[in-house]
């Protein structure tokens, strides 16, 4: 049955600095150590026309040493001498760093991150060097592999070219190529303070204590203006089907069809997951058994919403076609169960299933400290309330079949669709 009460409830404490930093704790005094998350209110959508990929420029800068004294790629090396791991993403909506040590090694952590927010070593050889080294991951992630292309040509079909969407994260070689150094340091300088920052510890750690080492390191970084973000504006419905076809070299033949909906955590964009878990998520979601198994039209059929901020948010549905299946064919049958969902309603026994996937699923993610530490970054950096880690499940579970259905029906209509397809070329 759904859930009736919270099956979490994570103790969170919150103290922010003079200069800006906002601070959350997250004390679970059961774990073995102490994962560091820091989430910058920068991503791709920051970017400005001429000036992408930026963002995630930084995601390898950050790792490049600073001024006064961390030297290239110590960072790194010292959390893995101290037992602990770190890495960073980039996202249109944000950038976040991370690291999980041991309670001793807290610290460390905490002084490597205030100095490359402080004192970050942006110069020519270090630009020159991961300039390369994203090209090159541009290259082995997106251009050298088969269906590499689809996230660019999808944005690019849902967007306008100057809508904060409308560019990926991994941004225009031609603008980094063509970016100035001064370019990049002021980039830093503007994204890169206190307070566009939100630091999430989860672990072995209390508020006091948390509030007295990381004041130690960051609290003398001077306060620095903040930049205003305007809220990506929404969309309309898309008409008459847009479609981009693209042929290329891949194994099958693969079909993406797009809504424009709500914000991530708008009630209907929430009802629109458990839809798309209802038709695609598992062996018994009515794709897979009617499409995959009974009538062998697919190698698979999936579906999920992109998680983004602003009325600007996309729901994306996915296939491949079996050998001698048109895609015509797989899509047509693809809308008429969206078709019959919104007709009818989940049922209550997939209602069951659904919700108890994703109680199993997030309280599986959540068992990870970084795990955990990055979802409270998450509510707290994208809807300012990191207690909404407590309560998602039970926000999922007052979902009604007939919430579903009016979702399905106002946001996912055929006719509202757009549509990526690749083609396998002629051998």
């Amino acid at each position: 049955m759904p859930l009736t009460s919270d099956p979490v409830h994570y103790a969170l404490d919150e103290h922010t600095f003079d200069n800006g930093l906002r601070l959350i704790v997250n004390h679970d005094p059961t774990a073995p150590g102490v994962a560091v998350n820091l989430w910058y209110q920068v991503g791709s959508r920051d970017e400005v026309v001429g000036r992408t990929g930026f963002a995630h420029l930084f995601e390898h800068l950050m790792f490049q040493g600073t001024w006064t004294g961390v030297a290239t790629g110590e960072h790194l090396a010292a959390i893995q001498s101290a037992g602990g791991t770190a890495n960073a993403t980039t996202s249109f909506d944000r950038t976040n760093y991370f690291e999980t040590v041991h309670p001793g090694a807290l610290e460390l952590a905490l002084w490597l991150e205030a100095q490359r927010m402080e004192h970050l070593m942006v110069d020519q050889t270090n630009l020159d060097t991961q300039r390369e080294v994203v090209k090159e991951e541009k290259r082995q992630r997106y251009d050298n592999v088969p269906y590499g292309e689809t996230i660019a040509a999808l944005f690019e079909l849902a967007y306008p070219a100057d809508h904060p969407y409308g560019h990926t994260p991994i941004g225009s070689m031609d603008d980094l190529d063509a970016a100035a150094l001064e370019d990049v340091q002021a980039f830093h300088q503007l994204h890169y303070s206190p307070g566009n920052a939100i630091l999430v510890l989860a672990g072995a750690v209390g508020l006091a204590e948390a509030v007295d080492k990381v004041g130690a390191q960051f609290g003398a970084i001077p306060a620095t203006p903040v930049p205003q973000r305007s809220t990506p504006a929404g969309l309309p419905a898309f008409a008459g089907n847009p479609t981009t076809q693209l042929v290329r070299d891949v194994p099958r033949d693969a079909t993406h069809l797009v809504w424009h909906i709500p914000r991530f955590d708008h009630p209907d964009a929430l009802a629109i997951d458990l839809a798309l878990d209802v038709l695609g998520s598992g062996q018994s979601a009515r794709w897979h058994r009617d499409l995959v198994v009974r009538r062998d039209l697919a190698e698979g059929v999936s579906g999920s919403t992109m998680g983004l901020v602003g009325d600007a948010n996309l729901a994306l549905v996915s296939s491949r076609t079996r050998d001698g299946v048109s895609t015509d064919e797989l899509v047509d049958a693809i809308l008429d169960h969206i078709t019959r969902l919104a007709d009818k309603g989940p049922s209550a026994e997939e209602m069951q299933r659904v919700h108890a996937q994703l109680e199993r699923s997030l309280l599986t993610e959540l068992a990870s400290l970084e795990a955990r530490a990055d979802e409270i970054n998450q509510w707290a950096s994208l809807t300012g309330d990191p207690a909404r880690i407590n309560h998602i499940l039970t926000d999922y579970a007052a979902i009604t079949p007939a919430a579903i259905q009016q979702a399905v029906r106002t946001w996912l209509a055929p006719e509202a669709r757009a549509t990526l397809t690749f083609r396998k070329a002629d051998a």
